[in-house]
């Protein structure tokens, strides 16, 4: 057999599986939040827990979205925190602002300025349309020095999470 033929197949059929396990996952989330939508927040916490624990950034966001809320379970920002955060480091563009957010106010953890401004940031790249808004208000409780340090670590997570923008 041709060996670039069976690399291509090879590349079509795990680019097929990986769409087979995506689709129930994406199910999930969009049963999710219309069970959000609705009030119904057990149900919807019941649905994103699977794809969550695959994984699945937007799962993992809207579990902090709940903590943060208190919906449909006790409002806990250490919780919504740490569900951010892993959704974050997934190059998910909505929790990184809420990791920034959660940075620049100490919710959940410690304030820690450089650490909001490279999380809007990378939001920012990400695509966030609000995060320049957040970059300009956190860095005006800032100094330089605080600046440039964020911007080193955005230039150290940029290639890793964002490697094409």
């Amino acid at each position: 057999m041709n060996l670039p033929l069976a690399n291509a197949k090879t590349r079509l059929m795990a680019l097929g599986l990986a769409l087979a396990i995506a689709a129930p996952a994406q199910a999930e989330i969009e049963k999710g939040r219309v069970l959000m939508e609705s009030h119904k927040f057990e149900e919807a916490m019941a649905e994103f827990l699977p794809a969550a624990r695959s994984g699945n950034a937007d799962a993992e966001e809207l579990i902090g979205v709940m903590y943060a809320m208190g919906l449909g379970v006790e409002r806990d920002d250490e919780r919504a925190f740490e569900w951010y955060l892993r959704a974050s480091m997934k190059g998910h563009p909505g929790a990184q602002s809420g990791v920034g957010w959660y940075f620049e106010v100490g919710r959940g953890t410690a304030v820690d300025l450089v650490r909001a401004y490279l999380w809007y940031g990378l939001s920012a790249i990400g695509g966030d349309p609000d995060a320049a808004i957040s970059i300009e208000e956190v860095a005006k409780k800032m100094t330089a020095e605080q600046i440039r340090r964020a911007e080193v670590l955005i230039n150290d997570y940029r290639p890793w999470m964002y490697p094409f923008r």
